[in-house]
């Protein structure tokens, strides 16, 4: 192995290592390879090819990351009090389960939360959306299938059809399940295939088609002599030296896959902490604790979601088929705070039919079960036909729900893990009286049932997809862990780049606002002279 010296004169083994490989990390692997520096990307999933992906989301073993039951897959599930957070694990982070949906939030977004005077944030990351939109491939979707249709259908009802529009995803579309060349790095990146509107892009793509980030950042990183490793959870971060970073670190890491947990290190120069919200944050309140005492008291402060309901309509009419398309097709601003998504699975991917329930409006426990038993002995053979439809992901959609309305939690350290607490504004509700409304009209239109995820009508626990913040900016280190290029506060040489930086809420899928934020920030490095 190479020995990287430091201007102080301290050997490391490389100049950057990276805790994460999902949309920040991937950004940052690329970029600090193309600026000179030796590199190595950690990463807690496993590689998954486009043969390995799971058929159907019945595949546990490929499909959920569980490790305390031997499943290691690319879906996580994650409970606190007041949130259910579902999350990407793999080389590709995110990219692999996501939606592919790239959309730039509203104004509104660039002015609030604790970034809001650091910059002209919505001119400042305009040109870097342009290179995100160029690196992923990003194209609007051709393909208005029967789950989109009827949204198209919701919003004529509505007298707003000009605010339903197709979405900008990144998928490479060309000739179905025809293989060519590169089409997007003039030849530098992996040959690539036309989607066909299989509707499985959130289990993993099979096809070749999604554009994921292994199939472009990582993939030219590594050809640049980035080193990826996979299965590897980093369990410390500790100073060289000097106790403020500035000679580097020693990365301290373990299987994640494997009952043996022998520890390995690795010395860097610098550390970017790209592990998302449940791995950046939860690994930076562990530190704090020891390793880097210095970090700002506001780890784990400032915890958003985009304000969201995910909500099932299932219809009993088998002659309908709800996979056709892309995962998310089509988007519908039913107003100036609120959009809503239809998001189909492929055919048999009906595991999340044994957690569905009926929705209910807001209220106590009694009166939520009150409520839901009152609905099934109202209409008891339409929902046991719902329950019981043949296959689930054919005759089901996900009506995705996401407001720009902000409230905050706040992560500590517990006992068992994390847990949540609330900080500013109302506590998440698991029923928004707006999503039900247009779910319930939307499964009007389909013939159709509502449902959600047993949690949320149970212990009225909301899902999200979005989790963000905890390592938010903030003019110093009193208002926040980060400055306004991703440098942390109290040490040198160390940056977080991941959702857990995003400092407000987007109201949108964040994806594409992840990558400007990392291209932006990556931007402001200095190429290596040494």
């Amino acid at each position: 192995m190479d020995i990287k010296t430091s201007p102080t004169g301290v050997q490391t083994d490389y100049d950057y290592i990276i805790i994460g490989s999902g949309f920040g990390g991937s950004v940052s692997a690329l970029r600090l390879a193309q600026k000179g520096y030796k590199v190595l990307v950690i990463e807690k999933g496993k590689w998954y090819t486009n043969k390995d992906f799971p058929k159907t989301n019945w595949n546990l073993k490929r499909w959920l990351w569980l490790p305390s039951l031997r499943l290691y897959g690319i879906m996580k599930m994650t409970f606190f009090n007041h949130i259910g957070i579902i999350s990407g694990v793999g080389v590709g982070g995110g990219s692999l389960v996501y939606a592919n949906t790239l959309p730039k939030p509203k104004p509104a977004f660039y002015k609030t939360g604790s970034w809001a005077n650091l910059d002209k944030w919505e001119t400042e990351l305009s040109p870097y959306y342009e290179t995100a939109w160029k690196m992923l491939g990003a194209d609007d979707n051709p393909y208005i299938e029967l789950g989109d249709k009827v949204l198209s259908q919701l919003a004529e009802k509505q007298n707003r059809s000009e605010h339903f529009m197709p979405t900008k995803v990144a998928v490479f579309f060309g000739e179905p399940e025809k293989t060519v060349a590169d089409p997007y790095f003039n030849g530098e990146g992996p040959e690539r295939s036309g989607c066909n509107n299989c509707g499985a892009c959130m289990t993993g793509c099979p096809h070749n088609a999604k554009n994921t980030l292994d199939k472009n950042y990582l993939y030219l990183a590594q050809k640049l002599g980035v080193e990826i490793i996979a299965e590897k959870e980093v369990v410390d971060v500790n100073p060289i030296g000097n106790n403020d970073g500035s000679d580097g670190y020693n990365i301290t890491y373990q299987s994640a896959t494997s009952f043996l947990k022998k520890r390995s290190q690795f010395t860097t120069k610098n550390v970017v902490f790209s592990g998302g919200v449940l791995g950046t944050v939860k690994l930076l309140l562990k530190l704090k604790q020891k390793s880097l005492p210095n970090l700002s008291d506001k780890v784990g402060d400032d915890i958003r979601t985009n304000n969201e309901s995910l909500i099932f309509s299932v219809t009993t009419d088998k002659d309908k088929d709800l996979t056709q398309g892309i995962a998310i097709g089509s988007i519908y601003h039913a107003d100036k705070n609120s959009h809503l998504e239809p998001v189909r699975y492929g055919r048999g991917s009906g595991f999340w039919r044994i957690g569905m329930i009926p929705t209910v409006s807001e209220g106590g426990f009694f009166s939520r079960i009150g409520e839901m038993l009152g609905k099934i002995f109202k209409e008891p053979v339409k929902y046991f036909k719902s329950y019981t439809v043949r296959d689930f992901s054919k005759q089901s959609i996900v009506l995705l729900f996401m407001q720009h309305l902000d409230s905050t939690l706040r992560f500590r350290r517990g006992l068992f893990g994390m847990k949540s607490s609330v900080t500013t504004g109302e506590k998440p509700v698991a029923s928004i009286p707006l999503a039900n409304k247009l779910a319930d009209e939307y499964a009007s239109l389909i013939n159709g049932k509502s449902f959600v995820l047993l949690t949320e009508t149970l212990l009225n626990i909301p899902s999200t997809a979005h989790i963000l913040g905890g390592s938010v900016m903030g003019k110093d280190i009193s208002e926040g862990v980060i400055d306004s290029n991703h440098n942390v506060y109290g040490y040198k040489n160390m940056m977080v780049i991941d959702g857990s930086a995003i400092s407000a809420n987007p109201g949108v899928n964040p994806a594409l606002t992840i990558t400007a934020l990392a291209e932006r920030a990556m931007d402001k490095v200095k190429k290596n002279n040494l």
